[in-house]
């Protein structure tokens, strides 16, 4: 694993539509200020981030089957997406598959690249 293949999936969470405005703007600014002096600092704060971002696949199965959820994405999608994140979960998937957690979860697996440059 390299530091570049890290930073693909930064740029992953900021691609991604399911990422909140928040989240996003903290990985500008890792991504700003690598190979400055305050790299590090910002690898801390987007790491503490993800942590409170990247949601578990039991976090989102009960939104998934929610009213809110049919709401927000009408019946036919909520129903899908709680199929998919049921699927995941009985493939042994423990994180949420929407496109900002899995690269956010990546990141935060191989974070020592970002801590240690």
């Amino acid at each position: 694993m390299t530091k570049e293949e890290v930073l693909q999936h930064v740029q992953g969470v900021i691609d991604a539509p399911s990422a909140y405005a928040g989240l996003k703007d903290v990985a500008k600014e890792y991504l700003a200020a690598v190979g400055k002096a305050d790299e590090k600092e910002k690898a801390q704060k987007l790491i503490a981030a993800l942590e409170e971002c990247v949601c578990s696949i039991d976090d989102v199965l009960p939104f998934f089957a929610s009213d809110k959820a049919k709401e927000l994405f009408g019946a036919d999608q909520a129903a899908a997406m709680l199929k998919k994140g049921q699927e995941v979960k009985a493939a042994g998937g423990n994180t949420c598959f929407c496109p900002a957690c899995t690269n956010g979860k990546f990141v935060l697996d191989h974070k020592n690249l970002l801590l240690n440059a």
